[in-house]
């Protein structure tokens, strides 16, 4: 089974989390830097507000890299590619489209 589109995309979300991290680490700075009540702003989204969303972001993808790490271990174990649930193989389509996919269309 070609595991390449697991590596790719798990290339991608390791890119993603980094350059997310490093938002997150501004906005935290930018609040500590600031005394501003931005709690109160009628003009726009708190920095609290961008923190949640880029900390919700981060663990989204936090989620999805460890689903795609144990999609690469079932590819070592050689059962990436077969459904959890049934048992057939899961079709090249649907692992392309969700390469961490553990089960089947019909089962998913």
């Amino acid at each position: 089974m070609d595991t390449a589109p697991i590596s790719a995309r798990l290339a991608r979300v390791d890119d993603q989390l980094a350059a997310l991290r490093r938002d997150h680490a501004a906005i935290v700075a930018a609040a500590e830097s600031s005394n501003a009540d931005d709690e109160h702003d009628p003009e726009g989204a708190t920095i609290a507000w961008e923190r949640e969303q880029v900390a919700a972001l981060i663990a989204r993808l936090e989620r999805e890299r460890e689903q795609l790490v144990a999609a690469v271990e079932r590819a070592a174990d050689g059962t990436y590619g077969v459904c959890e649930r049934c048992g057939r193989k899961i079709p090249a389509e649907r692992l392309a489209v969700r390469p961490a996919a553990r089960t089947c269309v019909g089962c998913g």
